[in-house]
């Protein structure tokens, strides 16, 4: 990395720096003001540099930390993006998928689920086929996040849209779950009508209907046995689930996968 201002010399690790009398005539005339702003602002643009520099190995030792858990491998490449939506992961930042709410099913105070109704809208998808579900949406989710993060024809950072879905499939007994899935994130309102062209030719940009779905929420891991539980525990509470499919579902995502104690909704989807 470059320095900006003067050579130091004559100095041991810890000592002060010397600057030599053959360093001093080669030096250009500036007043001394003029030399501590360059100097310093230098200096302040290496430190700013080498804080960057370390929080980006941080964030990408503790995803690659993360991702040992479930067998995935986090490129050293995922360093930028892993840092850019971090620093954009707040709850200002982040724009909700919009939705009409047309019902709350509770009982002695607890929300059972919700029926709302999603609008017609373009969303960038990609289809996974790992040996486990944790696996296909980690990888999923790691080539949509470079994606938004400046790869793609507009070169801009697109924003974070929450939540980030999966859908998933099932046999109609709900006792098993396919290994295929999609995992998919909702263009933000300014970029509908032209979403930018992902440079990853595995990212397609889809339109998907208006659809009506019974959402419920729950917490912490998704994996093959927690999404099939859920999915048991919402058709038993639903009145009417043969109004639903009975073998595509949605897991919406409010977390990164990366997150401990993740908030996540099973998605019921309504028959055209």
């Amino acid at each position: 990395m470059e320095t900006g201002g003067c050579r130091m010399g004559g100095a041991g690790p810890g000592g002060p720096a010397a600057i030599t009398l053959e360093e001093l005539d080669a030096l250009p005339e500036e007043s001394p003001d003029s030399a501590y702003h360059s100097h310093g602002s230098s200096l302040e643009e290496e430190a700013a540099e080498r804080m960057d520099d370390e929080e980006q190995e941080r964030l990408l030792s503790y995803w690659q930390s993360v991702g040992r858990g479930h067998q995935v491998d986090v490129p050293r490449d995922m360093a930028e993006p892993i840092q850019q939506l971090t620093r954009n992961n707040n709850p200002q930042e982040r724009q909700s998928i919009p939705f009409t709410l047309i019902q709350r099913k509770e009982k002695l105070g607890d929300l059972l689920y919700e029926k709302r109704q999603y609008g017609k809208a373009k969303w960038a998808c990609i289809k996974m086929k790992e040996k486990q579900y944790e696996q296909s949406i980690c990888l999923g989710f790691m080539k949509l996040m470079r994606y938004i993060c400046e790869q793609n024809s507009s070169g801009l950072y697109l924003g974070i849209t929450v939540p980030i879905v999966t859908i998933v499939h099932t046999n109609e007994a709900h006792s098993a779950m396919a290994q295929g899935v999609t995992v998919a994130y909702y263009l933000p309102e300014v970029l509908q009508d032209e979403p930018p062209h992902p440079f990853d030719s595995d990212i397609i940009i889809e339109e998907w209907p208006a659809t009506i779905v019974y959402s419920r929420s729950f917490r912490g891991i998704t994996n093959e046995d927690s999404i099939m539980r859920e999915i048991n525990l919402l058709a038993a509470i639903l009145e009417s689930p043969e109004l639903c499919l009975r073998d595509t579902f949605i897991i919406a995502g409010y977390t990164n996968p990366a997150a401990a104690n993740r908030h996540n909704e099973i998605w019921f989807l309504q028959r055209p």
